[in-house]
């Protein structure tokens, strides 16, 4: 595997906003018209707590996550660019996250995942996450799948 570097950074990165229309383009690609909901649920404005992983200083992935609640993160926007997936780059980015969550003092972190997203799920099940009923704004989606772990 080549050389993976992450970084620690907020929304107003440039190399972040890059990947996030990627994100953006490859969900509305697999989910179609079902992501004329979630797509205002995707917007990340303002956030402090993002990481990008670089190989060879190009930007290859990213994630982030936002308060969920007064012990809990959730996580967000976790991409992987298509010609550097296979090299763990997810998993990377993920143990990143839910160690600057632990760091500033929370438990547990959630997620949602589309139900089409099957190599993010396993990931994220292989990474200790578990199925948990849909939380708002998901509750009675039949396309989420919403999960929890603790940190």
């Amino acid at each position: 595997m080549e050389q993976v570097t992450l970084k620690r950074t907020d929304s107003d990165n440039p190399d972040f906003r890059v990947l996030i229309t990627k994100l953006d383009a490859d969900l509305r690609l697999r989910n179609g018209d079902m992501m004329d909901f979630y797509d205002h649920h995707n917007i990340i404005e303002k956030n402090d707590t993002v990481v990008i992983a670089y190989i060879d200083d190009k930007p290859a992935g990213c994630g982030c996550f936002k308060d969920f609640d007064h012990e809990s993160i959730e996580v967000k926007r976790m991409f992987v660019e298509p010609d550097a997936r296979g090299n763990g780059i997810s998993k990377i980015v993920l143990n990143e996250l839910e160690s600057w969550a632990r760091e500033i003092g929370f438990k547990f972190a959630v997620l949602e995942s589309a139900s089409k997203q099957v190599e993010a799920h396993s990931l994220y099940h292989k990474s200790g996450y578990e199925r948990i009923e849909n939380y708002a704004p998901y509750v009675d989606l039949p396309y989420s799948f919403c999960f929890r772990k603790k940190l």
